[in-house]
């Protein structure tokens, strides 16, 4: 049984140097797909390049990051926007809210993720939320919009039990698990435990957030074998049945056999 990595950056220069490599030990893990967000207009190119490279494996989205949100953010939605009349994209992502790095630009930010999420609806598309310290904010934000007609994941998922039921009561969202889970201090398998795997997708958010044991490494989608074990042992279920549910979502939310047939 397979895994999808829903949420990988691995157009990062970082991986500039061996990407075939990454490539080759992620499907030796069995990771079927590799979805990979956008973040400005600077990543454009690069995601549109990787998409051609491993077509029908490494499958784009389109968005705008909330902390690449300027005082330049209309024209710089102006220019994603135009790229869902050049390309096809799996999801309107990365987009959202944070308000862990600055908060000076919460209302640009607000605005933004409006817009896309519109985009959403207009393309028939799911979104990949960003939502550090703002998952609140963000649920107010997809009930501005319609929470009926939005469908999505709230990627890196690291909220209170109170966040997750929140999120889990627009019913056509999941969450992203990713290395954190195996954190240490990490709360978040406490916090599963109100919840079961048809909620969860996996992800890595590479090169970010690498799991034990690669702490304070570049992380990569091979390392999701690591986010199905801890999954494992939370649910005490096998390994096997984690991949199947957690790819089963994925394909669920993001159509991911039609798209990398098409």
């Amino acid at each position: 049984m397979n895994i999808v990595d829903t949420h990988s950056h691995i157009y990062d220069e970082k991986f500039d140097a061996d990407i075939n490599l990454v490539i080759e030990r992620a499907k030796s893990a069995g990771v079927s797909h590799i979805l990979m967000p956008n973040i400005d207009t600077a990543s454009i190119s690069k995601v549109n390049e990787y998409a051609v490279r491993f077509p029908g494996y490494c499958l784009p989205m389109m968005g705008l990051h909330p902390t690449d949100v300027t005082d330049n953010w209309k024209k710089d939605l102006s220019s994603i926007k135009k790229q869902f009349t050049l390309n096809k994209y799996i999801a309107v992502g990365e987009i959202g809210l944070d308000l862990y790095w600055d908060k000076s630009m919460i209302q640009e930010q607000k605005a933004a993720l409006e817009e896309q999420l519109r985009w959403s609806i207009e393309f028939g598309l799911p979104v990949s939320l960003h939502s550090r310290e703002a998952i609140g904010e963000t649920i107010e934000s997809i009930k501005n919009v319609g929470t009926e007609k939005l469908r999505g994941v709230f990627h890196s998922f690291g909220g209170s039990e109170e966040e997750l039921q929140n999120i889990l009561e627009l019913k056509n969202f999941y969450i992203g698990i990713n290395g954190s889970v195996t954190y240490k201090n990490s709360t978040l398998p406490l916090v599963l435990q109100n919840t079961d795997l048809s909620q969860i997708i996996v992800e890595t958010d590479a090169p970010y957030l690498p799991p034990v044991p690669y702490r304070g490494k570049r992380n990569e989608p091979s390392y999701t074998v690591h986010v199905v074990k801890k999954l494992s042992e939370i649910y005490n279920v096998p390994e096997e049945e984690v991949k199947r549910t957690t790819s089963y979502n994925a394909e669920k939310l993001f159509n991911i056999k039609k798209f990398a047939g098409s």
